[in-house]
């Protein structure tokens, strides 16, 4: 199931997720840019690899030359991405689920709410992958987060889906609450089969912070259900 659009207006200019967006965007035409061993190094050097966070030690002389400290590579992680489908894959969601979102928080809630999910996701999958010397990167997470309070905040919202099963191709409008809860689901199986390639428990992590910070982030007197 891929998720096109949502039936949910919003009642201001998304301006914090069109800045993510742009971020992420240029961020990936720059790496772009690089030569296959450069983008390498782009990896390793702004990505957070677990085993360096765990251990306070780098793996090697690319990291040691990084120009951000080890710890703030749990932030810009966030804004790295591994490919164009990695990259297209993650906007789609944001673009999708962020507006929503950030038109119940607000903008400065919704750029802290963002930024402690991504960090919960990366925190998830640093504490199962102590060791990992592969550098973790991409929005997922925290849009993972943004995925959870969308979950708890419009269950009812449609969102038109393009479902493919086998040669059944078909644009279906389903309930918010499926469409997330397959994913999370999804997720979940994912995770526990050890699918290689992708930080699965990054993705439960930061959908679980996004359910939980609802409530902290919340302005008063907003509609739920929509």
């Amino acid at each position: 199931m891929i998720p096109l659009r949502d039936e949910n207006p919003t009642r201001t200019l998304p301006a914090v997720t069109l800045t993510l967006l742009a971020v992420n965007v240029v961020t990936h035409l720059y790496q772009m840019t690089l030569d296959p061993k450069l983008s390498w190094v782009f990896l390793h050097q702004f990505g957070a690899i677990p085993y360096e966070l765990v251990h306070s030690r780098s793996i090697g002389a690319v990291t040691l030359e990084s120009p951000v400290p080890r710890y703030l590579t749990l932030l810009t992680s966030m804004f790295v991405h591994g490919d164009v489908f990695h990259l297209g894959g993650n906007m789609l969601y944001l673009w999708i689920f962020g507006n929503n979102v950030e038109d119940v928080f607000g903008k400065g809630r919704f750029i802290l709410f963002y930024v402690l999910c991504g960090l919960a996701a990366s925190a998830s999958h640093v504490l199962i992958n102590m060791d990992s010397r592969v550098p973790i990167v991409g929005a997922s997470g925290a849009i993972a987060g943004v995925l959870g309070a969308y979950f708890v905040l419009f269950p009812n919202a449609k969102v038109t889906t393009l479902v493919v099963v086998f040669f059944f191709i078909r644009l279906i409008q389903i309930p918010a609450s499926l469409v997330l809860g397959i994913w999370l689901v999804l997720q979940m199986l994912s995770a526990a089969s050890n699918q290689p390639g992708v930080a699965w428990f990054a993705h439960i992590g930061g959908f679980l912070a996004g359910v939980f910070l609802v409530m902290v982030f919340l302005p008063r007197r907003k509609p739920f259900g929509r």
